[in-house]
């Protein structure tokens, strides 16, 4: 007779003892869903052998920190490749330096930190109060102002705070200020940028308006997009990761130009993500866009 209050899941044997010879005729249901790891940060990572994910995306797990200054539609890129399943990482902080960036609102939405850190505080500080407008180097030697330290020191704390949110990645997604040393020697091939041309082509803020430029004159009747890593404090110059190719047509207007870069920039930034995650360099070199 069987004692009550004992589960028994088969004949003669309490829960908790194994049967011998094995258990036949019981199912073990396996957990759903992938096996998660904690590193040593605590995060939970999935195991990844490096497939391919069904989407055409690597499924790797990281944690992203992502710097941009306009409307933000590349980070609103990042988002919805994260909440499709197309990105396996996680978008752990959002930093703009302009006050209405769209960027601030995309992230707001989706529940992540949002810090707001604007260049001009560190600008006020820095400048000697009796100087107004420009100097020029000798003044500056003369008055004992180094005009470089606000840019310095605004890196050096841009650095902590982005260091605080321990990224596996740093993103810069239309990130309008030149990150000196101060910052990108705390994060040595961590920090990679999008960029609307094609390497060694047009770097600048105006990359597509210049490549316009030059289609229009003739020279050129492409151009592209590339994420490059970002070593030092060159424009636009770093270890390209991938690019794509984009044709110009010969009666295509300049907006339908910025617009076809735009869904470019928005499945590429995509794709290097994951695959620097990945531990790969460069994008397959087929990838191109007509």
């Amino acid at each position: 007779m069987e004692r009550a209050g004992r589960f028994r899941g088969v004949q003669g044997l309490e829960h908790g003892d194994r049967p011998r010879g094995g258990c036949r005729g019981v199912r073990r249901r396996r957990p759903r869903g992938p096996r998660l790891q904690r590193d040593r940060r605590g995060h939970r990572h999935r195991r990844c052998r490096g497939q391919d994910h069904p989407g055409g995306v690597l499924a790797v797990t990281g944690r992203l920190v992502v710097l941009a200054s306009g409307a933000g539609t590349n980070l609103g890129a990042i988002l919805d490749a994260v909440a499709q399943g197309r990105l396996d990482a996680e978008v752990a902080a959002v930093i703009i330096n302009r006050r209405d960036a769209g960027a601030r609102l995309l992230a707001e939405r989706a529940g992540i930190p949002v810090h707001y850190r604007p260049l001009a505080p560190y600008r006020k500080e820095a400048r000697p109060a009796h100087e107004k407008g420009s100097v020029t180097a000798t003044a500056s030697a003369a008055c004992g102002w180094d005009p470089t330290a606000d840019r310095r020191r605004y890196d050096a704390d841009l650095a902590e705070l982005v260091a605080s949110v321990e990224p596996d990645l740093v993103v810069l997604a239309g990130w309008m200020h030149l990150l000196s040393s101060d910052f990108l020697g705390h994060f040595p091939n961590r920090v990679i940028n999008l960029h609307p041309a094609l390497p060694g082509e047009f770097p600048g803020s105006d990359a597509i308006g210049d490549a316009w430029g030059a289609f229009k004159a003739g020279r050129i009747n492409r151009t592209g997009v590339m994420v490059h890593y970002v070593p030092d404090e060159g424009v636009d110059s770093g270890p390209p990761i991938a690019s794509v190719e984009v044709a110009i047509g010969p009666r295509e207007t300049l907006e339908a130009l910025r617009g076809r870069i735009r869904a470019v920039e928005h499945d590429l930034i995509v794709r290097a993500i994951a695959m620097t995650l990945a531990g790969r360099q460069r994008v397959p070199v087929s990838m191109s866009a007509s």
